[in-house]
């Protein structure tokens, strides 16, 4: 199934679970932690290869799921998985969760800034871009850092839908996509 179409698909699912967990007592966070923890599951080869079995029924899919995940299952999440196996759609439980994750740091006015570096930064730094992107973004920033040497020099900076790489190894790579 092509991205933009499991987005699709995947938006009415995630915007229900989202308007079933405000009206619950904490549970934007409960949701957001049984859904990744179903989207990590059901994404894992051999769990994935299980559900793809074609002698596998709707019940089956959800009691699969829902034995794995039990310990983080409440009664809406059991609901919520038997309903997406009813409709034959496990597989897109990764979309829902990611789509879940947006509406909710979304509502808390938060988002989530992944800066890959080729060196570490430093929490001068860390605080610099955090402050300018709070600026930039309008919103609380949550910022992760990583590490990736082949980068040469720089950063990758990525939000949501926005990327900006002003990395080295980008600025080699732009250049020489206009020399060809």
């Amino acid at each position: 199934m092509a991205e933009t179409e499991t987005t699709t698909i995947a938006r009415p699912y995630a915007r229900a679970a989202f308007a079933y967990a405000q009206a619950e007592d904490g549970g934007l966070d409960k949701w957001s932690k049984m859904l990744g923890t179903l989207a990590t599951v059901c994404s894992a080869p051999s769990v994935r290869d299980a559900l793809d079995n074609p002698a596998l029924t709707a019940d089956g899919q959800a009691g699969l799921l829902l034995d794995l995940c039990s310990e983080e299952m409440n009664d809406g999440g059991r609901n919520f998985v038997g309903l997406l196996a009813e409709y034959d759609r496990i597989e897109i439980l990764p979309s829902i969760s990611e789509l879940f994750e947006l509406f909710k740091s979304s509502f808390e006015e938060t988002v989530e800034v992944e800066i890959t570096s080729a060196y570490e930064v430093g929490d001068a730094e860390r605080d610099r871009l955090g402050s300018a992107l709070r600026n930039m973004l309008q919103r609380e920033v949550n910022i992760v850092t990583d590490v990736d040497a082949s980068l040469l020099g720089g950063a990758v900076i990525r939000t949501e839908d926005t990327v900006i790489d002003n990395s080295v190894r980008g600025k080699l790579e732009k250049l020489a996509r206009q020399l060809a």
